[in-house]
């Protein structure tokens, strides 16, 4: 499982890294995110789930979203 720490990012920078590494990735490995921009909190989890891949909410304490994706096959 990789981690990709985006809490110091605004939004479109998350998406783009999360595009770049499911394309990367092989069918069920997982990407651990960590996310603290608005637009981002909103726009990953729907582009993945549209995208047909798993998401998972880890965590979310209002400040910090951590969440579990892992590519479809």
């Amino acid at each position: 499982m990789e981690i990709l720490d985006a809490s110091a990012w605004r939004c479109p920078l998350p998406l783009i890294r999360v595009k770049l590494w499911l394309k990367a990735a092989e069918a069920g490995q997982q990407l651990r995110l960590l996310l603290r921009d608005a637009g981002s909190r909103q726009d990953i989890p729907a582009y993945v789930s549209r995208m047909g891949h798993a998401i998972e909410v880890v965590a979310d304490d209002g400040e910090m979203l951590t969440l579990m994706i892992t590519k479809a096959p």
